[in-house]
């Protein structure tokens, strides 16, 4: 049995894509997930299942919450080792009286070149800060995730791939988790 977490994107969001995480639960549960298990209202989802494929999980998770929900939502299927890299390898942890509050991490969904990061072009952000780690993006938000340009939207555009940001505190607590299970 092969533990997935799902990040599913963009639902829950304004009154936009709602989904009940109880309904989801008893959904992927009805379509032979095992030990489902959610985290707030975002779409963090603990799934089991003997399909060891990340992708293969993501696709049959989106399809269910279609067909049940009528919303097309993007997922980002990470493992144990995606969160714990994050830990590992922030490099804005580094920094002496870093404020996590400003820390996010953006998952996405394929493998990224160091080089990905002039693509982003994230010097026409400052004093925003980002750094590229395999699948995922350390950002830094001088003020906040609601007060720059620098977001999902841009990092999809910019790098043709599907993404999704959890704040610090959101990612500890799913390695916690994770551990936990």
């Amino acid at each position: 049995m092969t533990t997935h977490l799902a990040l599913l994107r963009g639902i829950n969001v304004s009154g936009h894509n709602m989904i009940k995480m109880d309904a989801l639960k008893t959904t992927l549960e009805a379509i032979g997930f095992q030990n489902v298990q959610t985290y707030i209202q975002s779409g963090n989802v603990f799934v089991d299942t003997e399909e060891e494929n990340a992708a293969s999980v993501g696709f049959k998770i989106k399809q269910e919450i279609f067909k049940a929900f009528g919303h097309e939502v993007p997922i980002v299927v990470i493992g144990k080792s995606d969160l714990e890299k994050s830990l590992k390898n922030n490099p804005f942890l580094k920094e002496k009286d870093v404020d996590s509050k400003k820390l996010y991490v953006a998952f996405v969904s394929t493998t990224l070149r160091s080089d990905n990061i002039n693509d982003l072009k994230i010097s026409q952000f400052k004093p925003d800060e980002a750094s590229i780690d395999e699948s995922r993006i350390f950002i830094k938000y001088a003020v906040g995730a609601g007060k720059t340009r620098f977001d999902q939207k841009y990092i999809e555009k910019k790098l043709n791939v599907t993404a999704t940001i959890r704040n610090w505190n959101t990612v500890t607590q799913l390695l916690k988790m994770y551990e936990e299970r």
